[in-house]
């Protein structure tokens, strides 16, 4: 099964403030590696505390915080940031 990756408006502009190279290893990953997946759960860690119900994803330095939606067979991106700044 694969899944539909959609980014909300605001991750939407992180992804193109990031550049063109980043911008596009974080694409192709999304699409590549964790959509094609039965489940993308397995490709990333589940976040804690303030973000419980997320999932997060290692891309490189980068970091992509996701919902993920059963239902609608969507991975939601609300958020793509440095790892140093992408819990603040």
């Amino acid at each position: 099964m694969t899944w539909k990756s959609e980014f909300t408006p605001e991750a939407a502009q992180q992804l193109r403030e990031l550049g063109a190279e980043p911008a596009r290893r974080i694409a192709k990953t999304l699409r590549d590696r964790i959509a094609v997946r039965d489940d993308p759960r397995s490709a990333g860690q589940p976040l804690v505390g303030a973000w419980t119900g997320y999932w997060r994803y290692r891309i490189g330095d980068y970091r992509v915080i996701a919902r993920i939606e059963d239902e609608r067979v969507l991975i939601l991106v609300v958020r793509i940031a440095h790892r140093r700044e992408v819990y603040r």
